[in-house]
Parts: structure tokens; C-alpha cells; sequence
């Protein structure tokens, strides 16, 4: 884990040409900043030095100015095809073109031998239109055949993802955290790519908490039943099986795939009965954490106007799916790769996943070269250091230390901003190798400098349980517990009771438990129970403004889970339950009657607010 932002990012971009353009094909020398408009398209120069058509606004920069290439042979084949051809010794000749605005003044043309020279403004036209003449004789393609097969070719393939794209209805209950007894439906609409035999993937957001899912393909129509085959919040990855074999009639599996070189994607989903496309160009790849659990791990961001977009919209090049997009901000796409996705699925096939691993360690940068020579490291900068390593989850020992310096992982050399060079991705955060190619409880290779000596240690990754932290990350598929005692409202402290303050709950929950989720568990306190809110009632009179405190002990016990509390609860102490709390600027101890007063008045509050239950606990066991 690393104590800074995790949006340094690979800013290599790979910049895309503008919509509605093919390449110029001259076999000429490179050059950037020129293109040619003609017949209502356009080719960029980023590539090739031609000769200019007057009157059809070409721009060059100053370098093609100030240069003379032979231009490559260009003509249209019978099919309408734009190809090379080998130069000739007949087109070995040189020209100049010079820019004035959107026309030019063009110099004649000579033997190769010879040299460019002005012949006055009549012979310029006249030179300008036979160089007009040659140029469209060979290179002239009708704009019309080279849009209807660029369309034709893309709907085609929209033929195609139109039997691998289908449309999911979630229905889940939703909870209140903060009255945890109550709930209600909600519904999700997502979509899904066909994946291979029977399997629909899409992502675990929003498959939590699921009661039925309905399957639609073509857009519109029946819908039938599905369910989910296998679920992995960590990675935010799920299939989904239909049992009915009619519906896999007419669906075809997608392909993943890679990035395009020229960076052209496009985003589609199902709306209204159409495939909706929208153009996306790639931005970068960076390193963010997981949208359903605190791992880090690559993912490929994209900008588009498609809106509304986090629901598992395929991003596709041709008929390759490059990632699934899992948010958006503003126009920004955050997707999880296609290579993160296939290596995932084609591990669980083999037998060899289990569940995605993560460094627990914690560690910085070394961009100041003190850091480094306090350390004694020779040679030039590089690695990061290590700042501090917490105790294993899965009881192994450590093999880091603090000041240890992080040299290379897994082969990859580790700079001091704690990046590498991955051969997809480029220039990305360490925490990525955590995730490449790897799984909780494989082995990592590491070159660390420690005690002014190198060394090689292997340090193996833990698998992320969300019951790890002291504030567990999520609760999926549970409902949400509590402990009715009289109008006293007992909860454990989780992240999905904080995030009832909303997405900046970090800002707007309480700092007395918020602060619990940097603090890390320990066996003799490994969760935490609250009082999150009093029912008003005499049994609780003078406590009905009391709220958001941690417990730590009951009549003397110390108390981590709600069991413990119940348990606790059995053994007043003579006649009253003590309650104490952790430090804080409120209350720090509580006493209540215990026995049958307590019994009477529980009774009167779930009366007196419509609560069925007086409790909910994971157990199933009642006080």
C-alpha cells in the first residue's frame, strides 16, 4: 500500500486521429502538424510528406516547408482501395509546396537533378493545376466508397455485438442502516457480455443483496430467469448462467482483446431497443482501487460523452472487447482491462484462482536522495522504501521490515516514485504487481536493500477478507445486524453503516468512528460494536440524545461483536447492566436496569415504533 494519492498515472496517451479520418497512404518521410482535406475527408500528415493540392486546404508546418521528399506512388486499385506502390525513377522528382492559408504557391517541377524555381504568377497556376491534375489522377478515391465501407464494416460488427450483448434486471433489497430493521426493493438495470459456453459476464456491483435476475438479449422482448454461477466482489467479476437453452439461441461469445494502436474505441449498451454506440478515445492506464474492496489494481480510463455509464458497458475495438466500464466521472470511463479479466477467468477454469492478493505493507517514495543515502544505497537512485509492515492476517511471518528499500519485484526494476515499466500498461504503480499474473497465496519475488546489503526475499500474497480490518470494508449478502435493549440501539461499526452519510462520508461521519478505520485490529479487539441511537422511552430516560458511541465493555466484559454483547447482557450486575464506552468528549459509562424491566420495556418501543424484531443478529440467536 502506498501513503500517497493513487492517481499517479502513466501519462503516456495515445492520441487517437480525429473522428471521420483514414491514414494518408504516401510513402514518404514522417511529419507531424500536416493534412490534407479532400472531398469532405480528411487525412492527417502525422505520418507522410506529399505534395499539396491547391485549393483543397492543405497545411503544413514549417518542417515540411523547409524539406524536399520524393513522394510514394499512390493509385486506386479497380476495387476503390487506396494502396503503395514501389517509387519509380519517373517519380524520383522533387517539389516544394508553401502554405498560404488554405491555398499555395507551388514551385515548378523539374528533373531530379534540377532545383524548384518561381516561373511568375501565370505560371504558377498553370504549375499548380497540372500538379492538381497528377495528384487526383492517382490518389482521388470517391469520399462516398470509403464512408460506405468504413460503415459498412462498422455495422457489421454492430451485427455482431448484437448476439454477444445482453441486458441484466436486478432486483435487490436495500438496506437502512441507520434503522437497520427495515428494507425495501430496489431494482438495477446492467448489462452483460457473452463469454463462452453458457456464461454471461458482467461486474459484481450491483449483484449484492440480489433476490432475482432477469436476462434479456436482442434489446427487447422475453426475459428469462438467470442466476449468478460465480461471484468475486474483490475483483468486481461475475457470471451469470440462464438455464433455459432456448435463450443462448442466436448469441455468440465475445473475444477480449488489447488496446488498437490508434486508440478508437467505442462504448455500447442496450437503450430504448437500440445498441447504443458512443465513441470513446483512451486516456491512460492507471493504478485505482477496486470499486467493492480496498485492492488496488490497473485499470484503463477512457474519455466519452456517453452518460450514466458504470454498469458493466463494454468498451469494444472492431470485435474485441478492450475492458468493462465500472464508473464514471464526468467524462472520464474507469474500466476494469480486458487482460485483467481474461487472466482472472482463465485461472478459475484451471483450477488456480483464489481470490485476488495485495501487499499489506506500507511504503514511500524515494525522490528525495536523502531518503535513500541515509540508507547507504550506491549507485543511482531507485526503489521505495518500506515505512511499516503490519502484522500478517494470515499469521505468517513478516519478510519485510521498515527501511527496508524495495528494489524490483517480481522482476520488474521499481523507480523512486514506486513505478515500472509494464509491457501493456507502461510506466505504473508497484501495487499493480500485487494483481499481475498473481493470486492470494502465490509467491512474489523481491530484491530489497537492507542493512546496507542486497538481498532477495519472497514474500507471499495475503488474500483480502473483508473481516480483516477493524471496520469491515462491506457486509454483501448479509443483512444488517442489531441489538434492541430497551430502546438502546446496538450495531457493529462497518463501512456500509458510515457510508450512510453519503459517497464523502470520510467528511461527514462522525470523527469518532471514523477515525477506527485507520486504526488496525487486534485479537483482543478485532470489530466493534456502537450505540448508534436511543429510542426514547422512561426505561432510557436522560440518554435519548446519546448516540455514535463505541462500546468497550458490558458488567465487565469487553465486547467486539454483538454476541458478545447478548452474552454480556445475561450477567447483570446487581440488578443493572453497566455499560462503559470508549474514551471520547461524551458519555463513558451507562447504567440500565436489567431483568424483567427491561424485558417490559423493550416490548413497548418495538410497539410504540412498529419494529418486529428486537434483534437481528448473523447468528440467528435471539437475547
Amino acid at each position: 500500500m502506498s501513503l500517497f494519492p493513487l492517481n499517479r498515472v502513466f501519462l503516456g496517451r495515445a492520441v487517437p486521429p480525429e473522428r471521420g479520418t483514414v491514414p494518408f497512404p504516401c510513402k514518404a518521410a514522417p511529419l507531424h502538424g500536416g493534412s490534407l482535406h479532400f472531398d469532405g475527408l480528411r487525412w492527417p500528415g502525422a505520418g507522410h510528406r506529399c505534395v499539396s493540392l491547391p485549393g483543397f486546404g492543405v497545411r503544413r508546418s514549417s518542417a515540411a516547408l523547409a524539406s524536399n521528399r520524393p513522394c510514394g506512388n499512390i493509385s486506386r486499385d479497380p476495387a476503390g482501395s487506396v494502396k503503395k506502390r514501389q517509387k519509380t525513377a519517373a517519380l524520383q522528382n522533387r517539389c516544394r509546396a508553401v502554405n498560404e492559408f488554405s491555398h499555395f504557391r507551388v514551385g515548378t517541377w523539374q528533373a531530379q537533378s534540377g532545383n524548384c524555381c518561381s516561373r511568375g504568377v501565370a505560371a504558377l497556376r498553370i504549375a499548380t493545376a497540372a500538379v492538381a491534375v497528377m495528384l487526383l489522377s492517382l490518389v482521388s478515391v470517391p469520399a462516398s466508397t470509403i464512408q460506405s465501407k468504413g460503415e459498412s464494416a462498422f455495422q457489421q460488427n454492430l451485427k455482431t455485438w448484437e448476439r454477444s450483448i445482453v441486458t441484466l434486471d436486478v432486483a435487490r433489497k436495500d438496506y437502512n442502516y441507520f434503522l437497520p430493521w427495515t428494507r425495501q426493493a430496489s431494482r438495477q438495470r446492467k448489462t452483460g457480455i457473452v463469454v463462452g459456453k453458457h456464461e454471461i459476464l458482467t461486474t459484481a456491483d450491483g449483484l449484492f443483496d440480489r433476490t432475482f435476475i432477469r436476462v434479456q438479449k436482442g434489446g427487447r422482448g422475453q426475459w428469462w430467469f438467470g442466476t449468478v454461477s460465480w461471484i468475486d466482489y474483490g475483483a468486481n467479476l461475475a457470471l451469470v448462467m440462464v438455464a433455459d437453452s432456448n435463450f443462448w439461441s442466436g448469441l455468440e461469445p465475445a473475444s477480449l482483446g488489447s488496446m488498437p494502436p490508434d486508440g478508437r474505441l467505442q462504448i455500447l449498451r442496450w437503450t430504448d431497443g437500440n445498441l447504443e454506440r458512443r465513441s470513446a478515445e483512451f486516456t491512460q492506464y492507471t493504478v485505482r482501487q477496486a470499486q467493492l474492496a480496498p485492492i488496488n489494481h490497473a485499470v484503463l480510463e477512457a474519455s466519452s460523452e456517453i452518460q450514466n455509464a458504470g454498469w458493466c458497458e463494454p468498451i469494444v475495438s472492431g470485435t474485441r472487447v478492450v475492458g468493462l466500464v465500472r464508473a464514471q466521472s464526468g467524462r472520464t470511463c474507469i474500466a476494469i482491462p480486458a487482460s485483467f479479466i481474461r487472466s482472472i477467468l482463465d485461472a478459475r477454469r484451471n483450477g488456480q484462482y483464489h481470490g485476488l492478493g495485495y501487499f499489506h505493507f506500507y511504503w514511500q517514495p524515494t525522490e528525495n536522495p536523502a531518503s535513500l543515502a541515509a540508507l547507504h544505497l550506491p549507485g543511482p537512485p531507485r526503489g521505495v522504501i518500506v515505512i511499516e509492515v503490519s502484522p500478517r492476517p494470515d499469521g505468517l511471518p513478516n519478510v519485510l521490515r521498515p527501511n527496508d528499500i524495495i528494489l524490483q519485484i517480481d522482476g520488474f526494476d521499481v523507480d523512486i516514485q514506486g513505478d515500472y515499466d509494464d509491457p501493456e500498461y507502461g510506466n505504473i504503480m508497484l501495487e499493480n504487481l500485487a494483481t499481475r499474473f498473481k493470486w492470494a497465496g502465490d509467491a512474489v519475488k523481491m530484491k530489497i536493500w537492507r542493512d546496507n546489503k542486497g538481498m532477495e526475499v519472497t514474500y507471499r500474497l495475503p488474500k483480502y477478507r473483508f473481516t480483516d480490518s477493524l471496520v469491515p470494508f462491506a457486509t454483501y449478502d448479509k443483512e444488517p445486524e442489531y441489538l434492541i435493549v430497551g430502546g438502546l440501539v446496538f450495531q457493529p461499526l462497518t463501512d456500509s453503516y458510515l457510508q450512510g452519510w453519503g459517497a464523502d462520508w470520510r467528511g461527514r461521519a462522525p470523527l469518532s468512528l471514523t477515525h477506527y478505520c485507520d486504526v488496525a485490529p487486534t485479537k483482543k479487539r478485532p470489530a466493534l460494536v456502537i450505540l448508534s441511537q436511543v429510542l426514547p422511552d422512561s426505561f432510557t430516560l436522560g440518554y435519548e440524545d446519546l448516540r455514535y458511541l463505541v462500546v468497550d465493555k458490558v458488567n465487565g466484559q469487553r465486547v467486539s461483536y454483538l454476541s458478545d454483547l447478548k452474552a454480556a447482557l445475561r450477567k447483570p450486575v446487581n440488578g443493572y447492566n453497566i455499560i462503559e464506552f470508549m474514551k471520547s468528549n461524551s458519555l463513558r459509562r451507562m447504567v440500565i436496569g436489567a431483568g424483567e424491566a427491561e424485558r417490559q420495556a423493550t416490548a413497548r418501543v418495538l410497539r410504540r415504533y412498529g419494529i418486529d424484531e428486537s434483534f437481528y443478529l448473523a447468528s440467528n440467536e435471539g437475547p
